[in-house]
């Protein structure tokens, strides 16, 4: 016979206490202990050792088996997971709300062909995602949809149907009868992902979830729920611009150094293979306080505007502000501005941009983000054809960046007629490159070259 009894779970963090405390000690979040009555139910130590019939094996008697990848009918989506969906795995995917998770799951669903799918969601009705789906203009005879939160009705029918892949929308409103607790909290979301990967792995299908953030924005829920599942995504983006990237942080079957872009448009998310056609403002006429980067993000290189604005402190304290850049770094790279080049922004607000709402955190911006500024400051234009990549040390110096053939390759193919790299990247050939290559060691000498 189970025994009950109660405990408090902190909702942040998933720490658990015999007694409510105001602060959790854990994460120092106060008022998020709930309380919540468990049950233990008592297994023999013989049962647990039989149940499962598992002997230790040596390497060589494990079979290495290759399982062909499903392949989820969007490149991006596929670029970021490794090369598509592994049968068995469970995939979480977590964003902003609003910022397009649903719709992208909705498209993978209608799009993928040839594969059983069951798109469960908790959040909207039946009639809603056929709305959506009319936007999207998509259809398919293949997917099935229902509106389930219970996970006992939703796994009965996950077993009756069978699918290839199955999508919850979203875990946080899925709820077990075994746990008296309400719909979203830790031990809920627990136990709703462990049953899901027990039927995953055992069934070998494919399983993703949206997950909620909070307001940090980190995944809400236990922090095991990311341990648990195979692959962790975000999907980034600011719903005032048109741009989402999705970035993997964890994944067990391919890299974390994978970027898929798309733009949000009305008819729903659309595949950006090319990003720096995108990034890169069409304006002819070169202005002040712009320049661009040759960045990478995961393995791919990709061009972006820089924009800078500096201006005299009204109010007597600088501001200091950033929109896609580490402000931290942005501090910095001020301080080396002023002290090694001898550029006095002590008294001048410097607001700092990334077009087109992206993040980045490539150190190699380091030298388009100082000519932005500098740019502002002295209210001269940079050449639009004119790129800049490295990065910059405390010194002043100008240190190599990796992979910087894929850089100045991008900047030639998109036209640029010359690029500013550091002086210590060798391997470069400039007839061969097809684009003048400038080669410098500090920062002072960068700006000898375009301002004097």
């Amino acid at each position: 016979m189970s025994k009950l009894k109660t405990i408090y779970i902190c909702q942040n963090c998933g720490a658990e206490s015999s007694k409510w405390i105001g602060r959790c000690t854990s994460c120092n979040q106060w008022n998020t202990f709930v309380e919540e009555v468990v049950s233990a139910s008592p297994r023999t130590a013989g049962s647990a050792l039989l149940s499962d019939g598992n002997r230790p094996v040596r390497l060589d008697e494990i079979s290495a088996t290759h399982q062909e990848r499903i392949n989820a009918g969007i490149a991006e989506f596929n670029r970021v997971l490794g090369g598509g969906l592994v049968p068995g795995s469970l995939v979480l995917i977590g964003g902003e709300p609003g910022i397009g998770k649903s719709t992208l799951l909705l498209q993978l669903a209608l799009t993928l062909k040839g594969t059983k799918i069951i798109y469960a969601s908790g959040e909207e009705s039946l009639q809603q995602i056929k709305l959506r789906a009319a936007r999207l203009k998509l259809s398919s005879r293949e997917s099935l949809f229902i509106a389930e939160t219970s996970l006992e009705t939703l796994m009965a029918i996950v077993e009756k149907e069978q699918p290839r892949v199955l999508i919850v929308d979203s875990i946080q409103t899925l709820s077990t009868e075994r746990v008296e607790s309400s719909p979203g909290s830790v031990t809920q979301v627990r136990e709703c992902t462990s049953e899901i990967l027990k039927y995953a792995k055992k069934n070998h299908m494919a399983a993703i979830l949206i997950g909620h953030i909070n307001k940090e924005g980190n995944l809400a829920g236990p922090k095991v729920l990311e341990h648990i599942v195979d692959t962790v995504i975000q999907f980034e983006g600011d719903s005032h611009h048109l741009f989402r990237v999705l970035r993997s942080t964890k994944n067990r079957f391919g890299s974390t150094s994978e970027l898929g872009i798309f733009e949000m448009r009305q008819n729903g998310l659309v595949e950006i293979p090319n990003p720096s056609d995108h990034l890169i403002s069409g304006d002819t006429d070169p202005v002040s306080g712009t320049a661009i980067t040759a960045a990478i993000e995961g393995i791919r290189p990709f061009l972006i505007e820089i924009q800078a604005l500096v201006s005299s402190a009204a109010y007597g304290m600088p501001q200091r502000s950033s929109t896609g850049f580490d402000l931290r770094r942005l501090n910095m790279l001020l301080a080396v501005l002023e002290k090694r080049a001898g550029f006095k922004l002590i008294a001048k607000d410097v607001f700092l941009n990334v077009a087109g709402g992206l993040k980045i955190s490539d150190p190699a911006n380091d030298l388009a983000v100082l000519t932005a500024i500098l740019s502002s400051s002295l209210d001269l234009a940079v050449n639009h054809r004119f790129c800049f990549t490295g990065e910059v040390g405390l010194t002043g110096e100008i240190r190599a960046v990796g992979r910087i053939e894929q850089r100045v390759a991008e900047a030639a193919r998109l036209g640029f007629q010359r690029i500013f790299i550091p002086r210590f990247n060798k391997g470069i050939d400039h007839a061969a490159s097809g684009i003048e290559i400038i080669r410098v060691t500090r920062v002072e000498e960068v700006f000898k070259k375009l301002f004097r």
